[in-house]
C-alpha cells in the first residue's frame, strides 16, 4: 500500500479506558485484538466491499476494517439507528461526521459510504505527508489515524493520541488492523 505498511507502524493497543469500557480488565495489543475479533464476524460480512473500496483507495483493507470495529463494532453499535451514532453526529461504518462533512454519501452500510469515508481517511493521510515530510510513512499514517478521529492535524508524534478518544485512536485502531492483517483482511 502507497501510505504506509500497517504491520510496521509501532502500537501500544487500547489505553485502559477503551478496554475497560469492553468490559476488559487490561489494555494493550491483546485488548486491541480481543476486540477486533468479537468484531470478526460483522467484518465479514463487509469483506466484499471493504476490499473494493480499499482497491479503489490503495489503502490496506484491514485498515477500513479496524476503524469500522474501533467507530462502531462492526456497525452492531449503529444498526438500531440508522447508521447513526448515540449523538447524532457521526454517520455509518467509519462514523463521518455530519458537521465536517456536510454531504453524506449512501446507506450507514453501503460501499458509497465506505468510498465516502476513505476518501476522507486518503486526504487526510495526504495532508499529513505534506505537513509531516521528514515523518517516516508508518508514522505518517499513524499520524492520520489520530487526525482522522480528532479532526485536527497532530503535532507531534510523541503525543500523537494526545487529543483522541480514549487518548489511544490511532494505536488501538493499529493493533486491531494488524489483528485482522494477520486474519484474512
Amino acid at each position: 500500500m502507497g501510505y504506509g505498511d500497517i504491520m510496521r507502524v509501532q502500537t501500544s493497543g487500547a489505553s485502559m479506558k477503551t478496554a475497560g469500557a469492553d468490559g476488559r480488565t487490561a489494555g494493550g495489543v491483546q485488548a486491541s485484538g480481543e476486540m477486533a475479533k468479537h468484531d470478526l464476524a460483522c467484518m465479514r460480512t463487509y469483506k466484499t466491499i471493504i476490499g473494493n473500496v480499499a482497491r479503489r483507495h490503495d489503502v490496506d483493507p484491514a485498515l477500513i476494517a479496524a476503524i469500522i470495529s474501533r467507530e462502531t463494532r462492526g456497525g452492531a453499535d449503529i444498526s438500531g439507528n440508522n447508521g447513526w451514532c448515540r449523538r447524532g453526529v457521526g454517520f455509518g461504518l467509519m462514523q463521518v461526521d455530519k458537521d465536517a462533512h456536510k454531504s453524506l454519501r449512501g446507506a450507514w452500510n453501503s460501499e458509497t459510504h465506505l468510498d465516502q469515508a476513505t476518501g476522507i481517511l486518503v486526504d487526510i493521510i495526504k495532508e499529513v505527508q505534506r505537513d509531516r515530510p521528514s515523518w517516516s510513512r508508518e508514522k505518517q499514517l499513524k499520524g492520520a489515524i489520530a487526525y482522522y478521529n480528532m479532526g485536527s492535524n497532530v503535532l507531534n508524534y510523541e503525543n500523537v493520541d494526545y487529543l483522541t478518544t480514549g487518548n489511544d485512536y490511532s494505536s488501538d485502531v493499529v493493533a486491531r488492523a494488524q489483528f485482522y492483517k494477520r486474519n484474512g483482511f
